[in-house]
């Protein structure tokens, strides 16, 4: 998965973060980008010259990344550190069940509208 930002720093400060805490670890680094990877799995935040407008996740294109991320403690762990780590909490009148009511997540938002969805088992 590979993602073009506005912001390289700032993508680097909130899926590091999150991807970092998830098990992930830093795969690949350049001028213009990094990446994370588990197991086969990586992904990319990329600034790129070529980009054309913000992202928009209710337009075509990624929604959000959604990511296992442990037990529900640990979702609720990582809930209670994201705005520090600069995600924003979304649905939180649904939270955690915000998915329905056998769906256990936290859905978060950063500063340039990209959204993970945290899942506990």
């Amino acid at each position: 998965m590979e993602l073009w930002v506005p912001d390289l720093a700032r993508a680097e400060a909130t899926f590091g973060w999150i991807l970092t805490e998830l098990g992930w670890t830093e795969h690949q680094r350049w001028t213009a980008g990094v990446s994370w990877k588990l197991g086969g799995t990586y992904v990319v935040a990329e600034q790129s010259p070529a980009m054309t407008g913000p992202h928009d996740r209710m337009k075509a294109g990624l929604n959000h990344l959604a990511l296992h991320a442990g037990t529900r403690e640990d979702v609720d762990r990582l809930t209670g550190e994201s705005e520090a780590n600069g995600w924003k909490l979304m649905f939180a009148d649904r939270h955690p069940h915000a998915g329905g009511p056998d769906h256990y997540a936290a859905f978060l938002e950063n500063e340039d509208g990209f959204e993970i969805e945290l899942v506990g088992v």
